[in-house]
């Protein structure tokens, strides 16, 4: 019975021994994540077609969205629209290339390779080996800051998290990937990797925020937008390798 449960522990992607860790005191706290299989896509969203299946090699994840006092520490300012509401909120205000300069900062900080999750990355750690509407349940209300017109972000991890233990996947600020946006699936690398090209015009964000509606905070919806555009419900968290 416990090789069976280890096996399909696996097969999912959970390392039931693996511990969240951090490679410097102020680095953010991440989550290992084991090589699997999932489905990716949703049937009904026309550019989340073809469900397809993607087999991904092991990588940690960030536990939480990257916050303003992790920002602070390693780019020695703050871009937030909201600075007020603290060092345990999630940054924003920062376009793709602000991302990919923060992640190339820690890298050389902490000597491991750090970046911005691929897609299909993002999405197999949002769905934790499940198949719910939103990532951690099917009660938005219970996973996700959303929907408040007139709010801003909250602390990270004042929501319940998904089954690995991951918070805010869903809503609180849109989370940039490393991909450029495309149409649909059609061609998308099923290996886990970053779908890009030389003209990409715009990368994808997913997860939604707390301004925007319930149905952009869904496990599989797609949401592309220019790397240089900035906002306050703009925000990411970070991805390294694991050997």
């Amino acid at each position: 019975m416990r090789k069976i449960i280890a096996y399909c522990l696996v097969l999912w992607g959970v390392n039931a021994q693996a511990q969240p860790f951090q490679d410097c005191a102020d680095c953010p706290v991440m989550v290992p994540v084991e090589a699997g299989s999932f489905q990716m896509g949703e049937s009904g969203r026309l550019n989340a077609l073809p469900v397809h299946t993607v087999t991904l090699s092991a990588f940690a994840i960030g536990k939480y969205e990257v916050t303003q006092g992790e920002w602070r520490t390693i780019m020695g300012s703050n871009p937030s629209k909201a600075p007020s509401c603290g060092d345990t909120c999630p940054v924003e205000n920062v376009s793709w290339h602000d991302a990919q300069a923060f992640v190339e900062r820690l890298a050389a900080k902490t000597g491991q390779p750090y970046r911005l999750p691929t897609e299909a990355e993002w999405e197999y750690a949002c769905r934790a080996g499940e198949r719910h509407d939103f990532c951690g349940g099917d009660d938005r209300d219970k996973v996700a800051w959303q929907g408040d017109e007139n709010g801003s972000a909250h602390p990270v991890g004042s929501r319940q998290p998904n089954a690995w233990g991951i918070y805010d996947m869903s809503g609180n600020v849109w989370e940039w990937t490393q991909d450029c946006m495309h149409s649909n699936y059609q061609g998308a690398p099923i290996d886990g990797s970053a779908w890009i090209e030389a003209d990409c015009k715009s990368r994808v964000l997913r997860g939604g925020s707390w301004l925007s509606g319930p149905q952009y905070s869904r496990s599989a919806l797609r949401f592309g937008f220019s790397a240089k555009f900035r906002a306050g419900d703009f925000g990411f968290r970070v991805v390294r390798p694991l050997k």
